[in-house]
């Protein structure tokens, strides 16, 4: 039997880019329904998404707010990764206590490792 294949959705934009914030989890969740492993990475500004309570004020047309599209996502199977650099990167802006309980908290070298072992990579 084959292995599952992978896809790593990795989101470099923040929440001043609401409409690009969707379809990373859209995505995500439609590869779990076809049997394909889904992680979404957040790193740099994306990472900002992840802050409690900011998912909860974007929302899209008929979309509900993405932190329910998050939830929702999670409850599927969809991994979602927040990268420590980054966390450091902002120098004390961001602290992991203040993140989504939906995020995991991964380093640079995991992102590496998910890129050398995916089937796809898509960037938002």
């Amino acid at each position: 039997m084959s292995e599952k294949k992978k896809i790593l959705y990795v989101q470099t934009s923040g929440p001043a880019t609401p409409e690009r914030q969707y379809a990373p989890l859209i995505l995500a969740q439609t590869a779990v329904a076809m049997d394909i492993e889904p992680i979404v990475f957040y790193l740099g500004l994306g990472l900002k998404v992840l802050l409690k309570g900011e998912a909860a004020k974007i929302k899209i047309g008929a979309f509900p707010a993405l932190q329910e599209v998050m939830r929702q996502a999670v409850a599927q199977g969809v991994k979602i990764m927040a990268c420590q650099q980054s966390i450091q990167l902002f120098g004390g802006e961001i602290n992991p206590a203040d993140l989504t309980e939906e995020a995991v908290i991964a380093g640079a070298a995991t992102l590496n490792d998910l890129a050398l072992d995916a089937d796809a990579i898509l960037t938002f």
